[in-house]
Protein backbone atom coordinates (compact mmCIF):
# COMPACT_ATOMS: atom_id res chain seq x y z
CA UNK A 1 0.00 0.00 0.00
CA UNK A 2 3.24 2.19 1.13
CA UNK A 3 4.64 2.21 -1.98
CA UNK A 4 1.59 2.14 -4.15
CA UNK A 5 0.87 5.68 -2.79
CA UNK A 6 4.28 6.47 -3.10
CA UNK A 7 4.65 5.49 -6.86
CA UNK A 8 1.55 7.14 -7.03
CA UNK A 9 3.03 10.83 -5.77
CA UNK A 10 5.84 10.30 -7.57
CA UNK A 11 4.04 9.88 -10.82
CA UNK A 12 2.16 13.12 -10.13
CA UNK A 13 5.33 15.18 -9.42
CA UNK A 14 6.83 13.88 -12.71
CA UNK A 15 4.04 15.16 -14.71
CA UNK A 16 4.22 18.05 -13.10
CA UNK A 17 7.64 18.67 -13.94
CA UNK A 18 6.69 18.01 -17.67
CA UNK A 19 4.81 21.39 -17.85
CA UNK A 20 7.35 23.04 -16.77
CA UNK A 21 9.48 25.12 -19.46
CA UNK A 22 13.06 24.68 -19.86
CA UNK A 23 13.57 27.65 -17.48
CA UNK A 24 11.74 26.56 -15.10
CA UNK A 25 13.31 23.64 -14.89
CA UNK A 26 16.80 25.30 -14.44
CA UNK A 27 15.60 27.19 -11.98
CA UNK A 28 14.09 24.69 -10.23
CA UNK A 29 16.89 22.04 -10.52
CA UNK A 30 18.70 24.69 -8.94
CA UNK A 31 16.54 25.49 -5.96
CA UNK A 32 15.04 22.58 -4.70
CA UNK A 33 18.01 20.85 -3.44
CA UNK A 34 18.70 24.04 -1.72
CA UNK A 35 15.36 25.05 -0.42
CA UNK A 36 14.92 21.31 0.93
CA UNK A 37 18.81 21.97 2.47
CA UNK A 38 17.69 25.04 4.43
CA UNK A 39 14.14 23.98 5.20
CA UNK A 40 15.72 20.97 7.05
CA UNK A 41 18.10 23.00 8.50
CA UNK A 42 15.91 25.85 9.98
CA UNK A 43 13.57 22.59 11.09
CA UNK A 44 17.32 21.30 12.83
CA UNK A 45 17.50 24.71 14.41
CA UNK A 46 13.82 24.74 15.38
CA UNK A 47 13.94 21.40 16.84
CA UNK A 48 17.51 22.65 18.81
CA UNK A 49 15.29 25.46 20.34
CA UNK A 50 12.24 23.18 21.38
CA UNK A 51 14.53 20.92 22.74
CA UNK A 52 16.06 24.00 24.88
CA UNK A 53 12.08 24.57 25.69
CA UNK A 54 11.39 21.44 27.40
CA UNK A 55 14.17 21.89 30.06
CA UNK A 56 12.16 20.85 33.21
CA UNK A 57 12.53 24.42 34.94
CA UNK A 58 11.17 27.10 33.46
CA UNK A 59 13.52 29.83 34.47
CA UNK A 60 16.52 28.29 32.95
CA UNK A 61 14.16 26.88 29.83
CA UNK A 62 12.99 30.64 29.05
CA UNK A 63 16.46 31.70 29.66
CA UNK A 64 18.34 29.25 27.21
CA UNK A 65 16.18 30.44 24.51
CA UNK A 66 16.98 34.30 24.92
CA UNK A 67 20.38 32.63 25.41
CA UNK A 68 20.52 31.88 22.02
CA UNK A 69 19.30 34.84 20.96
CA UNK A 70 21.34 36.98 22.03
CA UNK A 71 24.64 34.80 20.83
CA UNK A 72 23.00 34.96 17.34
CA UNK A 73 23.01 38.60 16.52
CA UNK A 74 26.63 38.96 17.28
CA UNK A 75 27.16 35.62 15.57
CA UNK A 76 25.24 36.16 12.17
CA UNK A 77 27.34 39.45 12.02
CA UNK A 78 30.51 37.15 11.50
CA UNK A 79 28.67 35.13 8.97
CA UNK A 80 27.06 37.71 7.12
CA UNK A 81 30.62 39.17 6.55
CA UNK A 82 31.46 35.70 5.19
CA UNK A 83 28.83 35.15 3.42
CA UNK A 84 29.16 38.73 1.64
CA UNK A 85 32.76 37.90 0.41
CA UNK A 86 31.49 34.57 -0.84
CA UNK A 87 28.64 36.99 -3.07
CA UNK A 88 31.71 37.62 -5.41
CA UNK A 89 33.00 33.46 -5.12
CA UNK A 90 29.32 32.55 -6.56
CA UNK A 91 28.75 35.77 -9.12
CA UNK A 92 32.65 35.19 -10.41
CA UNK A 93 32.32 31.29 -10.55
CA UNK A 94 29.12 31.46 -12.42
CA UNK A 95 30.63 34.05 -15.39
CA UNK A 96 33.40 32.44 -15.65
CA UNK A 97 31.34 28.89 -16.30
CA UNK A 98 29.13 30.61 -18.78
CA UNK A 99 31.96 32.46 -20.37
CA UNK A 100 33.72 28.97 -20.83
CA UNK A 101 37.03 29.63 -18.93
CA UNK A 102 36.65 26.55 -16.17
CA UNK A 103 40.35 26.37 -15.58
CA UNK A 104 40.14 29.22 -13.74
CA UNK A 105 37.73 28.35 -11.22
CA UNK A 106 39.83 25.79 -9.22
CA UNK A 107 41.95 29.35 -8.20
CA UNK A 108 38.86 31.21 -7.69
CA UNK A 109 38.08 28.49 -4.84
CA UNK A 110 41.50 29.13 -2.83
CA UNK A 111 41.51 32.84 -3.25
CA UNK A 112 37.38 32.45 -1.89
CA UNK A 113 38.58 30.05 1.04
CA UNK A 114 42.39 32.05 2.14
CA UNK A 115 39.99 35.32 2.16
CA UNK A 116 37.63 33.94 3.98
CA UNK A 117 39.64 32.28 6.70
CA UNK A 118 42.61 35.08 6.96
CA UNK A 119 40.76 37.88 7.13
CA UNK A 120 37.51 37.22 8.38
CA UNK A 121 36.63 33.73 10.45
CA UNK A 122 40.12 33.42 12.48
CA UNK A 123 40.78 37.06 13.42
CA UNK A 124 36.92 37.38 14.55
CA UNK A 125 36.84 34.21 16.11
CA UNK A 126 39.69 35.41 18.35
CA UNK A 127 38.24 38.95 19.22
CA UNK A 128 34.71 37.17 20.06
CA UNK A 129 36.13 34.78 22.50
CA UNK A 130 38.33 37.32 23.77
CA UNK A 131 35.35 39.77 24.35
CA UNK A 132 32.93 37.78 24.47
CA UNK A 133 31.24 39.00 27.82
CA UNK A 134 31.43 42.55 26.85
CA UNK A 135 29.58 42.00 23.54
CA UNK A 136 26.50 40.00 25.14
CA UNK A 137 26.38 42.56 27.80
CA UNK A 138 26.18 44.95 25.37
CA UNK A 139 23.41 42.86 23.49
CA UNK A 140 21.05 43.61 26.60
CA UNK A 141 21.37 40.16 28.42
CA UNK A 142 19.95 40.11 31.82
CA UNK A 143 21.41 38.51 34.98
CA UNK A 144 19.74 35.37 34.27
CA UNK A 145 21.24 34.97 31.00
CA UNK A 146 24.59 36.40 30.69
CA UNK A 147 26.42 34.03 31.88
CA UNK A 148 24.47 31.13 29.83
CA UNK A 149 24.84 33.30 26.90
CA UNK A 150 28.72 33.94 27.53
CA UNK A 151 29.63 30.20 27.88
CA UNK A 152 27.13 29.48 24.57
CA UNK A 153 29.36 31.95 22.63
CA UNK A 154 32.67 30.93 22.87
CA UNK A 155 31.61 27.28 22.55
CA UNK A 156 30.16 28.43 18.84
CA UNK A 157 32.96 30.58 17.83
CA UNK A 158 35.17 27.87 17.60
CA UNK A 159 32.51 26.06 15.08
CA UNK A 160 32.50 29.33 13.25
CA UNK A 161 35.88 28.65 11.61
CA UNK A 162 34.64 25.88 10.23
CA UNK A 163 31.40 27.21 9.25
CA UNK A 164 32.76 29.98 7.14
CA UNK A 165 34.68 27.13 5.72
CA UNK A 166 32.19 25.32 4.82
CA UNK A 167 30.30 28.79 3.51
CA UNK A 168 33.33 29.67 1.13
CA UNK A 169 33.34 25.72 -0.63
CA UNK A 170 29.09 26.14 -0.52
CA UNK A 171 29.37 29.19 -2.63
CA UNK A 172 31.71 27.99 -5.68
CA UNK A 173 29.49 25.03 -5.86
CA UNK A 174 26.21 27.24 -6.05
CA UNK A 175 28.18 29.28 -8.54
CA UNK A 176 28.35 26.58 -10.99
CA UNK A 177 24.91 25.03 -10.28
CA UNK A 178 26.06 22.35 -7.93
CA UNK A 179 23.18 21.89 -4.86
CA UNK A 180 22.70 18.61 -4.63
CA UNK A 181 26.48 18.19 -2.46
CA UNK A 182 25.90 20.92 -0.06
CA UNK A 183 22.45 19.17 0.35
CA UNK A 184 23.57 15.94 0.91
CA UNK A 185 26.46 17.15 3.39
CA UNK A 186 24.23 19.53 5.75
CA UNK A 187 21.83 16.83 5.90
CA UNK A 188 24.17 13.90 7.50
CA UNK A 189 25.80 16.79 9.93
CA UNK A 190 22.21 18.13 11.08
CA UNK A 191 20.82 14.71 11.57
CA UNK A 192 24.31 14.47 13.79
CA UNK A 193 23.56 17.50 15.60
CA UNK A 194 19.91 16.84 16.52
CA UNK A 195 21.02 13.78 18.28
CA UNK A 196 23.86 15.04 19.78
CA UNK A 197 21.75 18.03 21.14
CA UNK A 198 19.62 15.58 23.16
CA UNK A 199 22.46 13.56 24.48
CA UNK A 200 24.33 16.37 25.66
CA UNK A 201 21.16 18.71 27.09
CA UNK A 202 19.44 16.23 28.61
CA UNK A 203 22.44 13.76 29.53
CA UNK A 204 21.01 10.94 28.14
CA UNK A 205 23.20 7.41 27.07
CA UNK A 206 25.42 8.01 30.41
CA UNK A 207 26.53 11.66 29.22
CA UNK A 208 26.26 14.37 31.68
CA UNK A 209 23.28 16.94 31.34
CA UNK A 210 24.83 19.95 30.22
CA UNK A 211 21.77 22.36 29.01
CA UNK A 212 23.26 25.29 26.74
CA UNK A 213 26.58 24.13 26.92
CA UNK A 214 25.38 20.82 25.05
CA UNK A 215 24.00 22.07 22.43
CA UNK A 216 27.14 24.73 21.66
CA UNK A 217 29.23 21.80 21.68
CA UNK A 218 27.02 19.24 19.34
CA UNK A 219 26.98 22.29 16.88
CA UNK A 220 30.67 22.96 16.62
CA UNK A 221 30.79 18.85 16.38
CA UNK A 222 28.92 19.08 13.25
CA UNK A 223 30.57 22.20 11.85
CA UNK A 224 33.74 20.47 12.35
CA UNK A 225 32.10 16.94 10.70
CA UNK A 226 30.60 19.35 7.56
CA UNK A 227 34.20 20.45 6.73
CA UNK A 228 36.01 17.36 6.79
CA UNK A 229 33.70 15.74 4.48
CA UNK A 230 33.48 18.81 1.63
CA UNK A 231 37.30 18.40 1.84
CA UNK A 232 37.83 15.19 1.13
CA UNK A 233 34.79 15.60 -1.56
CA UNK A 234 37.04 18.79 -3.33
CA UNK A 235 39.80 16.52 -3.43
CA UNK A 236 38.45 13.57 -4.96
CA UNK A 237 36.13 14.95 -7.20
CA UNK A 238 36.18 15.33 -11.44
CA UNK A 239 33.98 18.09 -11.42
CA UNK A 240 34.58 22.00 -12.24
CA UNK A 241 34.79 22.93 -8.55
CA UNK A 242 37.85 21.07 -7.35
CA UNK A 243 40.51 22.08 -3.87
CA UNK A 244 43.88 20.91 -6.06
CA UNK A 245 46.41 21.33 -3.56
CA UNK A 246 49.32 20.00 -5.56
CA UNK A 247 49.10 22.97 -8.20
CA UNK A 248 49.75 25.48 -5.43
CA UNK A 249 48.60 29.02 -4.81
CA UNK A 250 48.99 31.91 -6.91
CA UNK A 251 47.57 35.17 -6.40
CA UNK A 252 45.48 36.62 -8.94
CA UNK A 253 44.74 40.32 -9.13
CA UNK A 254 42.00 39.80 -11.27
CA UNK A 255 40.40 37.25 -9.03
CA UNK A 256 40.89 39.37 -6.11
CA UNK A 257 39.61 42.68 -7.54
CA UNK A 258 36.50 41.18 -8.64
CA UNK A 259 35.59 39.78 -5.15
CA UNK A 260 36.78 43.20 -3.77
CA UNK A 261 34.73 45.43 -6.26
CA UNK A 262 31.65 42.83 -5.97
CA UNK A 263 32.34 41.85 -1.85
CA UNK A 264 32.46 45.51 -0.50
CA UNK A 265 29.26 46.71 -1.29
CA UNK A 266 27.81 43.35 -0.14
CA UNK A 267 29.75 43.54 2.90
CA UNK A 268 28.66 46.64 4.14
CA UNK A 269 25.00 45.42 3.13
CA UNK A 270 25.54 42.89 5.52
CA UNK A 271 27.37 45.03 8.30
CA UNK A 272 23.85 47.28 8.25
CA UNK A 273 21.44 44.24 7.87
CA UNK A 274 23.26 42.42 11.01
CA UNK A 275 23.80 45.83 13.07
CA UNK A 276 20.50 47.13 12.82
CA UNK A 277 18.70 43.35 13.21
CA UNK A 278 21.51 43.94 16.12
CA UNK A 279 20.20 47.31 17.75
CA UNK A 280 16.64 45.94 16.90
CA UNK A 281 16.93 42.28 19.08
CA UNK A 282 18.90 45.25 22.02
CA UNK A 283 15.80 46.83 21.33
CA UNK A 284 13.21 43.97 22.12
CA UNK A 285 15.29 42.81 24.79
CA UNK A 286 14.37 45.72 27.16
CA UNK A 287 11.08 44.31 27.24
CA UNK A 288 11.85 41.54 29.49
CA UNK A 289 12.94 37.64 29.12
CA UNK A 290 9.54 36.02 28.37
CA UNK A 291 8.63 38.02 26.20
CA UNK A 292 11.99 37.99 24.26
CA UNK A 293 11.59 34.07 24.48
CA UNK A 294 8.61 34.99 22.33
CA UNK A 295 10.61 37.09 20.21
CA UNK A 296 12.85 34.61 19.70
CA UNK A 297 10.57 31.58 19.16
CA UNK A 298 9.36 34.05 16.18
CA UNK A 299 12.39 33.91 14.42
CA UNK A 300 13.73 30.90 14.65
CA UNK A 301 9.76 29.87 12.70
CA UNK A 302 10.51 32.91 10.63
CA UNK A 303 13.95 31.27 9.66
CA UNK A 304 11.72 28.89 7.81
CA UNK A 305 10.07 31.76 5.30
CA UNK A 306 12.96 32.81 4.44
CA UNK A 307 14.21 29.54 2.57
CA UNK A 308 12.45 29.70 -0.64
CA UNK A 309 13.29 33.37 -1.19
CA UNK A 310 16.92 32.40 -0.03
CA UNK A 311 17.02 28.91 -2.55
CA UNK A 312 15.57 30.78 -5.02
CA UNK A 313 17.84 33.90 -4.78
CA UNK A 314 20.50 30.94 -5.09
CA UNK A 315 19.48 30.28 -8.40
CA UNK A 316 18.85 33.19 -9.52
CA UNK A 317 22.17 34.34 -8.72
CA UNK A 318 23.72 31.31 -10.57
CA UNK A 319 21.40 31.54 -13.89
CA UNK A 320 21.88 34.66 -14.46
CA UNK A 321 25.75 35.28 -14.06
CA UNK A 322 26.10 32.07 -16.45
CA UNK A 323 23.97 33.92 -18.75
CA UNK A 324 25.61 37.19 -18.51
CA UNK A 325 28.64 35.04 -19.00
CA UNK A 326 27.65 33.80 -21.62
CA UNK A 327 26.20 37.05 -22.69
CA UNK A 328 22.27 36.04 -23.18
CA UNK A 329 20.94 38.61 -21.48
CA UNK A 330 17.43 38.15 -21.78
CA UNK A 331 17.72 34.65 -20.86
CA UNK A 332 19.01 35.88 -17.58
CA UNK A 333 16.17 38.47 -16.79
CA UNK A 334 14.12 35.22 -17.57
CA UNK A 335 15.66 33.15 -14.86
CA UNK A 336 14.88 35.69 -12.31
CA UNK A 337 11.73 36.27 -12.91
CA UNK A 338 10.70 32.91 -13.21
CA UNK A 339 12.75 32.35 -9.79
CA UNK A 340 10.79 35.27 -8.38
CA UNK A 341 7.23 33.71 -9.62
CA UNK A 342 8.06 29.78 -8.23
CA UNK A 343 9.50 31.24 -4.93
CA UNK A 344 6.67 33.45 -4.04
CA UNK A 345 3.98 30.44 -4.55
CA UNK A 346 5.87 28.55 -2.17
CA UNK A 347 5.97 31.24 0.51
CA UNK A 348 2.78 32.45 0.05
CA UNK A 349 1.65 28.93 1.31
CA UNK A 350 4.07 29.44 4.12
CA UNK A 351 2.40 32.70 4.87
CA UNK A 352 -1.42 30.99 4.86
CA UNK A 353 0.53 28.07 8.00
CA UNK A 354 1.60 30.53 9.94
CA UNK A 355 -1.00 32.83 10.31
CA UNK A 356 -3.44 30.34 10.67
CA UNK A 357 -1.28 27.78 13.22
CA UNK A 358 0.34 30.17 15.12
CA UNK A 359 -0.60 28.80 18.33
CA UNK A 360 0.09 25.86 17.52
CA UNK A 361 3.37 26.14 16.45
CA UNK A 362 4.52 28.36 19.22
CA UNK A 363 3.39 25.94 21.39
CA UNK A 364 6.29 23.40 19.90
CA UNK A 365 8.75 25.87 21.59
CA UNK A 366 7.08 26.10 25.13
CA UNK A 367 3.97 25.83 27.73
CA UNK A 368 4.31 29.15 28.61
CA UNK A 369 0.91 30.38 28.05
CA UNK A 370 2.24 34.40 27.96
CA UNK A 371 4.93 32.72 25.52
CA UNK A 372 2.67 31.40 23.25
CA UNK A 373 0.04 34.02 22.95
CA UNK A 374 2.81 36.89 21.73
CA UNK A 375 4.81 34.59 19.55
CA UNK A 376 1.16 33.53 18.20
CA UNK A 377 -0.16 37.56 17.71
CA UNK A 378 3.16 37.89 16.21
CA UNK A 379 3.13 35.31 13.50
CA UNK A 380 -0.42 37.06 11.90
CA UNK A 381 1.99 39.63 11.31
CA UNK A 382 4.84 37.35 9.86
CA UNK A 383 2.50 35.96 7.34
CA UNK A 384 1.70 39.05 5.63
CA UNK A 385 5.58 39.64 5.49
CA UNK A 386 6.03 37.17 3.22
CA UNK A 387 5.71 37.75 -0.26
CA UNK A 388 6.94 41.06 -0.31
CA UNK A 389 10.21 39.53 1.58
CA UNK A 390 10.37 36.31 -0.87
CA UNK A 391 10.44 38.58 -3.93
CA UNK A 392 12.91 40.68 -2.20
CA UNK A 393 15.10 37.88 -1.47
CA UNK A 394 14.96 36.51 -5.04
CA UNK A 395 15.56 39.69 -6.95
CA UNK A 396 18.50 40.82 -4.91
CA UNK A 397 20.06 37.28 -5.50
CA UNK A 398 19.67 37.77 -9.04
CA UNK A 399 21.40 41.29 -9.19
CA UNK A 400 24.11 39.37 -7.00
CA UNK A 401 24.64 37.40 -9.85
CA UNK A 402 25.14 40.44 -11.55
CA UNK A 403 27.73 41.29 -9.34
CA UNK A 404 25.20 44.55 -8.71
CA UNK A 405 25.29 44.31 -5.09
CA UNK A 406 25.31 48.28 -4.58
CA UNK A 407 21.35 48.10 -4.36
CA UNK A 408 21.09 45.55 -2.57
CA UNK A 409 23.02 47.86 -0.21
CA UNK A 410 20.96 51.03 -0.36
CA UNK A 411 17.74 49.02 0.55
CA UNK A 412 19.16 47.59 3.17
CA UNK A 413 20.90 50.85 4.77
CA UNK A 414 16.99 52.83 4.32
CA UNK A 415 14.65 49.93 5.09
CA UNK A 416 16.86 48.26 8.22
CA UNK A 417 19.04 51.02 9.77
CA UNK A 418 16.19 53.87 8.96
CA UNK A 419 13.26 52.46 8.71
CA UNK A 420 13.15 49.22 11.42
CA UNK A 421 15.14 50.96 13.71
CA UNK A 422 13.36 54.14 14.10
CA UNK A 423 9.85 52.66 13.81
CA UNK A 424 10.37 50.23 16.15
CA UNK A 425 11.82 52.33 18.50
CA UNK A 426 8.91 54.84 18.37
CA UNK A 427 6.05 51.75 18.66
CA UNK A 428 7.84 49.72 21.80
CA UNK A 429 8.90 53.25 23.72
CA UNK A 430 6.15 55.87 22.42
CA UNK A 431 3.42 54.12 21.71
CA UNK A 432 3.89 51.38 23.82
CA UNK A 433 2.83 48.55 21.05
CA UNK A 434 5.05 46.00 22.90
CA UNK A 435 6.16 43.02 20.83
CA UNK A 436 3.38 43.43 18.10
CA UNK A 437 4.75 47.06 17.35
CA UNK A 438 8.34 46.25 16.84
CA UNK A 439 7.20 43.21 14.18
CA UNK A 440 4.78 46.01 12.65
CA UNK A 441 8.20 47.82 11.98
CA UNK A 442 9.59 44.85 10.51
CA UNK A 443 6.60 44.65 7.90
CA UNK A 444 6.85 48.36 7.06
CA UNK A 445 10.98 47.84 6.56
CA UNK A 446 10.04 44.61 4.02
CA UNK A 447 7.88 46.28 1.98
CA UNK A 448 10.32 49.49 1.32
CA UNK A 449 13.29 47.20 0.33
CA UNK A 450 11.22 45.09 -1.87
CA UNK A 451 10.25 48.06 -3.57
CA UNK A 452 13.53 49.71 -3.71
CA UNK A 453 14.82 46.51 -5.19
CA UNK A 454 11.66 45.90 -7.69
CA UNK A 455 12.68 49.05 -9.29
CA UNK A 456 16.39 48.68 -9.60
CA UNK A 457 15.66 45.23 -11.45
CA UNK A 458 13.32 46.38 -13.52
CA UNK A 459 15.51 49.29 -14.96
CA UNK A 460 17.71 45.95 -16.45
CA UNK A 461 20.86 48.56 -15.93
CA UNK A 462 22.34 45.18 -13.58
CA UNK A 463 23.21 43.87 -17.32
CA UNK A 464 25.64 46.08 -17.79
CA UNK A 465 28.20 45.32 -15.07
CA UNK A 466 31.37 43.44 -16.26
CA UNK A 467 33.80 41.33 -14.32
CA UNK A 468 37.20 40.92 -15.54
Amino acid sequence: MKNKIKNLFLKRIEKIYQLLNDTQKNVLSIAWPVLVELLLGSLFGMIDMIMLGRIPDPDLSAASIAAVGLTNQPLYIGLSLVQALNVGGTAITARYIGAQKTDKIPNVLSHIILLTLGLLAIPLSILGIRFSEEIIHFMGAKKDTLELAVLYFRIVLIGFIFQSYNFAISAALRGAGNTKTTLRVNLSVNLINVIGNAVLIYGLFGFPALGIAGAGISTTFSNILASIILTIYLLRTKGIIQLKLKNGFRLDKNIVFNLVKIGIPASLEQMALRIGILLFVKTVADLGTVVFASHQICLSILSLSFNPGQAFGIAASSLVGQNLGARNFSQAEECAKEARKMGSIISTMMAILFFIFGPQLASLYSSIPEVISNASKTLKIIAFVQPFQSSQLILSGGLRGAGDTFWPLISTFIGVLGIRLILAALFIKVFHFGLTGAWIAVFIDQFVRWGIIYIRFNTGKWKTVTIQ
